[in-house]
């Protein structure tokens, strides 16, 4: 099992228990804002799940109606936690709302406990997911460490809410309900950011600027080449497949520009790892200016 494979069953291990653990906790001390981060919770649960079918797809090698390889799975499964954490903060803001104002019994205490242990356990998912998702440039990985960081973020709001109603039960009645509300808009929030990122992967966004350059310098820096005319790059999945115009001295033959074309291909690929395959396009390089006034000139 790959690394991203191994933390992505790792976090849905510890989700479980946590969202398992929150739902019964605050069903039992009656905390609105405790259900409804359990209710996030399970929400990631099957948000992990989504990740590891993604980047287990994604593992599989090109193929005849697949030359690209299958990348684009896992990039489509971030995108689908994207849409789950939208629908999940959504549902849980309509129930927050929906219980404002009812009566209910006193909140018990021993509700904190469990959103503590969340906010810590989740900070540590986080902070390996978005190393690693990073690392292996994983949209599916780094999405769901965006959804573990929310999580932090919806505990710390849910503590503040539970607090307040445990200090003041008549001051702060719906407190607790409002902190759900609260929980609800994080990971609505989220979800938007999650599927704006991966549907900009999906219609094929350049990288940025400091990666572009990585590619033409690299490939700049093979002897014979006279420079990079073009160079285009889209994310397939976990890494990138390029696309470049090379321009060569003109004087060269077909088979010495094809050599030139192998070995910028194989350099690009080689210095940099998040490169799946360079697909390079020769052209003649134009004169130096001093060159073409002369031959103007000389053509006269």
């Amino acid at each position: 099992m790959r690394p991203g494979q191994t933390i992505a069953l790792t976090g849905m291990l510890v989700t479980a228990m946590l969202a398992v653990l929150k739902i019964v906790v605050g069903l039992a001390g009656h905390s609105t804002a405790v259900v409804a981060d359990g209710v996030e919770s399970a929400g990631d649960f099957f948000g992990s799940g989504m990740v590891l079918l993604g980047l287990t797809l994604a593992a599989k090698p090109p193929d005849q109606e697949h030359p690209y390889g299958h990348g684009r799975l896992e990039i489509l499964s971030g995108l689908l936690i994207g849409v789950l954490l939208s629908v999940a903060g959504a549902l849980i803001t309509a129930f927050s709302i929906q219980r404002l104002g009812q009566p209910r019994p006193p909140l018990a205490a021993y509700v904190v406990g469990p959103l503590v242990l969340s906010l810590a356990a989740k900070s540590a998912l986080a902070g390996v997911k978005f190393r690693y998702g990073r690392r292996i440039k994983s949209a599916a990985l780094t999405a769901d460490a965006w959804h573990d960081a929310m999580d932090t973020i919806s505990a710390i709001a849910a503590l503040g809410a539970v607090g307040l109603t445990l200090l003041d039960p008549i001051r702060f009645l719906d407190a607790d309900r409002y902190g759900g509300f609260v929980v609800g808009l994080i990971v609505i929030a989220a979800g938007v950011r999650v599927a704006w990122d991966t549907t900009m992967q999906l219609i094929d966004t350049m990288p940025d600027e400091a990666m572009m350059s990585q590619i033409r310098a690299a490939a700049g820096s093979v002897p014979r080449v006279a420079g990079v005319e073009k160079c285009f790059a889209r994310k397939t999945g976990l890494r990138y497949h390029v696309d470049l115009h090379l321009e060569v001295d003109p004087e060269m033959t077909v088979r010495q520009s094809h050599e030139v074309a192998h070995e910028v291909r194989l350099h690009v690929m080689d210095t940099l790892d998040w490169v799946a395959d360079v697909l390079v396009h020769v052209e003649p390089a134009p004169p130096p200016a001093g060159r073409d006034v002369a031959a103007r000139l000389g053509g006269r």
